[in-house]
């Protein structure tokens, strides 16, 4: 094979690269017009009164869940099939994670083991909508009603997705979205916070400026806050990539499309499930070995061939940290455990071609045979 294919990449145009040299160039590189342009767009794409650009979306959900006052003695449910950082923002205030297991189809949260692990301590729940499949909306609100419980949409891998014709970000109390470069559309690094409570805006634009009030003089801080900014190289270029997000968008749609018709007729791998009465926003593209095949023997077999390949998910709470701290062991969720154990991020961006895909397939059919 010539040429590796990358695992990701972003989709970056000349018009990209001139918006942020122009901001370059006018030397106003913090705390300007285009990060207060780029949250007017977001919260209009989304739908919402407000968003707040900070500068990962770890930082987005971090300042959510504090503005709702989630601290030492609450619980926060949240699945263990997610990255990392949707459960560090509850360890970061000193609330206690507790997992919970996930569907097997789709790999959201199961309603009913989240309404099973709900005790008098539970706060709030953590939703993600994973690989940018929208979580089973109606039922999770339903059952946050019942209890009085916050709601967190954990919506990093998901921009554009939409539930039964509803954007993702109108969900719950607030939602977060991420812009790494392997995201749908990037800013380099950097998140948001969207919500239609205006006092949850307040306090998340205090708290990532060092928790300065909006009144109050340079030097004067209301709060403990953090320097969780925008910066204005990384508003623009998100701008600028924001207005081509139904296209790239579409890219990615197409490339998972290419992906799913190839493996229709796979008997060891199963594609990516998605529901009718949603909109799937691509982020990865994950499949599913069948019991029994060694998914790091498929891997490694792979990388052989040159071809890059992600273990999507390693279990939130068998990481050594989380088994340390709270005492998880293998066996509470078998769902998410056997599901990580077979599923397999594939190259994956909205550029790929169909020779590409049929490269990463034919490395995938031969390293099966291996596995």
């Amino acid at each position: 094979m010539s040429e590796r294919i990358p695992m990701s990449a972003p989709d970056i145009t000349e018009e990209d690269v001139q918006v942020v040299a122009e901001v370059v160039r006018s030397g106003r590189l913090a705390l300007g017009p285009k990060a207060e342009e780029f949250e007017k767009r977001i919260a209009e794409y989304v739908g919402v009164k407000h968003a707040v650009a900070v500068s990962s979306g770890t930082a987005a959900l971090h300042l959510i869940v504090k503005a709702l006052g989630i601290g030492p003695g609450d619980e926060v449910l949240v699945p263990s099939f997610t990255f990392v950082a949707s459960a560090n923002v509850i360890l970061y205030e000193g609330a206690k994670p507790v997992f919970v297991d996930i569907e097997p189809d789709t790999y959201n949260l199961d309603v009913e083991d989240l309404e099973q692990k709900i005790t008098r301590r539970t706060k709030a729940i953590i939703v993600v909508d994973v690989f940018g499949h929208p979580a089973e909306w109606d039922e999770i609100l339903k059952i946050a009603g019942k209890y009085n419980l916050k709601v967190i949409d954990d919506s990093c891998e998901a921009l554009g997705a939409e539930y039964k014709g509803k954007k993702l970000g109108q969900f719950g109390d607030a939602a977060a979205f991420a812009f790494y470069p392997n995201k749908q559309m990037t800013t380099g690094e950097g998140g948001i916070i969207v919500t239609n409570n205006a006092e949850i805006a307040r306090l998340c634009r205090s708290l990532r400026n060092q928790g300065r009030g909006e009144m109050g003089a340079w030097l004067e801080h209301e709060r403990l806050g953090y320097n969780y900014r925008m910066t204005e190289m990384s508003a623009a270029l998100g701008v600028s990539q924001l207005r081509r997000i139904e296209e790239l968008l579409a890219k990615r749609e197409r490339v998972a499309q290419i992906y799913t018709a190839r493996l229709s007729h796979w008997d060891l791998v199963r594609p990516p499930v998605v529901r009718p009465y949603v909109r799937m926003s691509w982020f990865v593209y994950v499949v599913t070995l069948k019991e029994g095949l060694d998914r790091n023997t498929v891997m490694a077999a792979m990388a052989k061939e040159s071809i890059p390949t992600r273990g999507y998910f390693e279990p939130v709470h068998l990481q050594p940290y989380i088994r340390a701290t709270l005492g998880t062991k293998e066996g509470m969720l078998p769902v998410t455990e056997s599901t990580a154990k077979r599923t397999i991020a594939l190259p994956f961006h909205g550029n790929m071609s169909e020779t590409e895909v049929d490269q990463v397939l034919e490395a995938l059919a031969a390293a099966i045979q291996m596995g």
